[in-house]
C-alpha cells in the first residue's frame, strides 16, 4: 500500500505507477518521475503575440524602500517550524543570529534590488510532492510545493508588503477576488455568493451558476504575460526588473524519501511555497472580470460566474460571458480545467 508522511523537507511516498502500468519503488526513480511530471505541465509561452494589458493606474511602484529595522523585524517573524531551502539555512538559525545579520542582509537586499539581480541560489527550489486526492500512487494526484531559500523569502516578504500596499491603496484588485487578501476568505466569498443568489431566488427567479478553475494554475503562469500585467498595475522600474530576474532561469529538483532528482529548468509559473507567488497570481488573473455582465466571484484560481435566468436573452448574455472567459484563457495561455 502507498504511504505518505511529511517531515520537514523529506517526503515519504510510494510506490508510484508508471505510464506503462508498472510500479516504481526506487526513491531515485520516484523523484525523477515526479520532477518529469511537474515539468510536463509548464507553459511553452508564445511570445510573438502577447496581448496588451490596458494600463489601470498611473501611480507607479518602481522601488521598495526599507530599513535595517524592517529587515530585523521580518527576521523575528520567521517561523521556527519551516524547512530550509537548498541552501540548508533554517529559520531557527537565522533567528538566533539576527542581531549579526540584519545589517548585512539589508545591504544584500538593497544591492540586489538596485542591480535588479537575484543570486542563483535564490532561484533554486527543493520540491516536495504534496498529496491532494485520489490514488496516492498516481503522480497527477500531487502538487509541487517549493522549498526555497529562507533568506530570499524574507526579502520577498518585504517586497510583498510594499506591493500589496500599492494595490490596496489604489483599489487595483477587483472586489470579486477573495483569495490571499486581508479581510477576505472562503467565508466572505460564500457570503457574497449567497447574498446575491438569495436576492434573486426569494422572489422566485432561477439562478444559473458555473464553476471554473484553472488547470495547474500556479505552475502555468507565462512569465512574459505576467510581466505585462505587472506593468499595467503600476509595478515598474527596478522592482519590475527584479521580479523579472527572480522569475527567470529558476531551477527545481524533487526530494522523495531523502533522494533527490536532477535539476530541471522551470519554464513558467509562480513557485508554490514562495511569498510572492500568490500576489503575482492575483495580479495575473485580475482582469478576468473585464467585460463580464453576469456576477463573478473568485477565490484564488477558483471562479464562479452566475446570475438570474429569466428568458433567452439571459442565456445569450451568459454564453457571451463564458466566451469572453475562454477567450481570455486562450490569449493569456491559462487553460481552464475541462473535467
Amino acid at each position: 500500500m502507498p504511504m505518505f508522511v511529511a517531515s520537514l523537507n523529506v517526503v515519504y511516498v510510494g510506490p508510484l505507477i508508471n505510464s506503462d502500468g508498472s510500479t516504481t519503488s526506487s526513491t531515485a526513480d520516484m523523484a525523477t518521475t515526479f520532477n518529469n511530471y511537474f515539468a510536463s505541465v509548464f507553459t511553452a509561452e508564445v511570445t510573438c503575440n502577447i496581448p496588451t494589458s490596458p494600463v489601470i493606474t498611473n501611480v507607479q511602484c518602481s522601488d521598495v524602500s526599507f530599513t535595517v529595522q524592517e529587515v530585523f523585524d521580518h527576521l523575528l517573524k520567521l517561523r521556527l517550524d519551516k524547512a530550509a531551502g537548498p541552501d540548508n539555512l533554517l529559520p531557527r538559525f537565522l533567528i538566533e543570529i539576527k542581531d549579526h545579520i540584519a545589517y548585512p542582509l539589508f545591504l544584500l537586499y538593497r544591492k540586489s534590488l538596485d542591480k535588479s539581480s537575484v543570486p542563483e541560489d535564490w532561484k533554486c527550489a527543493d520540491v516536495s510532492p504534496v498529496y491532494k486526492k485520489g490514488n496516492r500512487s498516481n503522480v497527477e494526484n500531487y502538487r509541487p510545493i517549493s522549498l526555497t531559500s529562507q533568506v530570499c523569502k524574507l526579502f520577498e516578504s518585504i517586497i510583498r508588503d510594499v506591493v500589496v500596499k500599492h494595490l490596496e491603496a489604489n483599489l487595483l484588485i477587483h472586489d470579486s477576488q477573495h483569495g490571499f487578501r486581508k479581510g477576505r476568505s472562503c467565508l466572505t466569498n460564500l457570503i457574497s455568493f449567497l447574498d446575491k443568489v438569495t436576492s434573486e431566488v426569494d422572489p422566485g427567479k432561477d439562478v444559473d451558476v458555473i464553476f471554473l478553475d484553472f488547470a495547474k494554475a500556479f505552475d502555468k503562469v507565462p512569465h512574459q504575460r505576467l510581466l505585462q500585467k505587472l506593468a499595467s498595475h503600476g509595478i515598474t522600474g527596478k522592482l519590475l526588473k527584479w521580479i523579472s530576474n527572480w522569475l527567470s532561469n529558476r531551477m527545481q529538483r524533487v526530494c522523495v524519501n531523502g533522494s533527490l532528482s536532477d535539476w530541471i529548468l522551470v519554464l513558467s509559473g509562480v513557485p508554490q511555497g514562495s511569498v510572492l507567488g500568490p500576489m503575482l497570481f492575483l495580479i495575473f488573473i485580475n482582469d478576468l472580470d473585464c467585460g463580464i455582465i453576469k456576477w463573478i466571484l473568485k477565490f484564488a484560481d477558483n471562479t464562479k460566474i452566475f446570475g438570474p435566468i429569466c428568458d433567452c436573452n439571459d442565456y445569450m448574455v451568459f454564453q457571451e460571458d463564458l466566451n469572453r472567459l475562454f477567450s481570455w484563457s486562450t490569449n493569456w495561455q491559462m487553460a481552464f480545467n475541462n473535467h
